[in-house]
C-alpha cells in the first residue's frame, strides 16, 4: 500500500508540474508566435524590418554588448579577491553584489536618476562637463550593468571555494607570475563556469525593462531597447509588430536556454571524470594489500 501511494504521489506532483509549466512557459511562448504569424509571413517580417525595431535591436545589442564585458571582468576579479584573500570590507562587497537581487529593477533606475538626472546630486557637473547619461546610452548601460551585476561573480565564487588554492600556490612556487597563473591555472579550471555565468549576465541584459525604462525616456529610434520598443508598439495596438519583435527575443531565450544546458552538461561531465578517480586508486590500493595480507 505504501508503495502505490509513493507511486501515485510521484505521478500527481510530475503531472503538476508539467501543467504549471505548460501554463507559465509553453502556452505563453506558443500565444507569442501564433500573435507574430496571425497576418502571414510577410506582415511577420514587415514588422521586424521596421526601422525603429531594427533600432531597438542594435541598442540590445550594443547595451548588453558593453555591459556583459563589464559584469564578466568584475565578476572575475570580484570571485578571486573573495575567495583567495581576506581583506576588510569583505562582507560589504559581497552585500553589495546581492543587493541588485534585493532591489526593485525601477527603483534602482530612479535612484540612477536622482543621482545623473539634470536635477540630481550630480546633474550640475555633468550639465558643465556637457555629459549626457541619462535618456542616452551610457545610462542604459548603468541600469544594465547593475541589474545584471551578480551573476557572474555568484557562479564563480562557489566555484572557486570548492576547487582551492593548492593549484595556484604550487604554480607560484615553481616561479609562475600572478598572469600566468591567472591564464594557465585559474582561468582553465572555471571557464565552464564562467561561460555559464556570462549566458545568464547576457540573456538579463538583454531582457531587462524596468531600470532601462525609467532612464531611457522613451525616445524612439535612438534609447528604446527592444523590450521598450515591444511594449510600445502594443500600446499603439500593433500587435503583430510587437509579437514580431517579442519572438525575436523568444529565440534569443531558446538559444540561452540550450547553450545552458549544453554547459551543465559538460559540468556534470567533468564532475563525473573527477569522483570516480578516488575509488579507482582505493581499489588498487586494496589488490596491492590483499597478496601481503594472505601471505601473512
Amino acid at each position: 500500500m505504501k508503495e502505490r501511494e509513493s507511486v501515485w504521489i510521484r505521478i500527481t506532483l510530475i503531472v503538476a508540474v508539467l501543467l504549471l509549466a505548460f501554463i507559465i512557459l509553453i502556452l505563453p511562448i506558443t500565444v507569442v508566435f501564433l500573435e507574430a504569424f496571425a497576418q502571414g509571413w510577410e506582415a511577420y517580417f514587415q514588422g521586424l524590418q521596421d526601422s525603429d525595431t531594427i533600432s531597438a535591436m542594435l541598442m540590445t545589442l550594443k547595451v548588453a554588448g558593453i555591459a556583459v564585458p563589464l559584469n564578466t571582468a568584475f565578476g572575475l576579479i570580484a570571485a578571486f579577491l573573495l575567495t583567495r584573500f581576506e581583506f576588510p570590507g569583505k562582507n560589504i562587497l559581497l552585500t553589495i553584489i546581492d543587493s541588485p537581487f534585493a532591489v526593485s529593477p525601477v527603483i534602482s533606475g530612479l535612484i540612477f536618476l536622482l543621482l545623473f538626472g539634470k536635477q540630481g546630486w550630480m546633474g550640475d557637473i555633468l550639465e558643465e562637463w556637457n555629459i549626457k547619461i541619462v535618456f542616452n546610452t551610457p545610462g542604459l548601460v548603468i541600469a544594465t550593468v547593475f541589474i545584471t551585476l551578480p551573476f557572474v561573480a555568484r557562479e564563480l565564487i562557489p566555484l572557486m571555494q570548492s576547487q582551492g588554492k593548492e593549484e595556484e600556490e604550487a604554480g607560484i612556487l615553481l616561479g609562475a607570475s600572478l598572469y600566468q597563473t591567472f591564464i594557465k591555472i585559474i582561468i582553465p579550471n572555471i571557464k565552464w563556469g564562467l561561460l555559464y555565468g556570462l549566458i545568464l549576465c547576457n540573456a538579463r541584459a538583454m531582457g531587462e525593462f524596468g531600470a532601462v525604462s525609467v532612464l531611457s525616456g522613451h525616445i524612439r529610434g535612438k534609447t528604446n531597447t527592444l523590450p521598450l520598443q515591444i511594449e510600445m508598439l502594443y500600446n499603439e495596438y500593433n500587435s503583430v509588430g510587437a509579437f514580431s519583435a517579442a519572438s525575436v527575443l523568444v529565440f534569443l531565450s531558446l538559444l540561452t536556454l540550450l547553450l545552458k544546458t549544453i554547459l551543465e552538461r559538460n559540468l556534470h561531465r567533468k564532475e563525473e571524470i573527477i569522483i570516480p578517480e578516488k575509488p579507482a586508486n582505493e581499489k588498487k590500493a586494496k589488490k596491492k594489500k590483499d597478496p601481503q595480507d594472505f601471505q601473512i
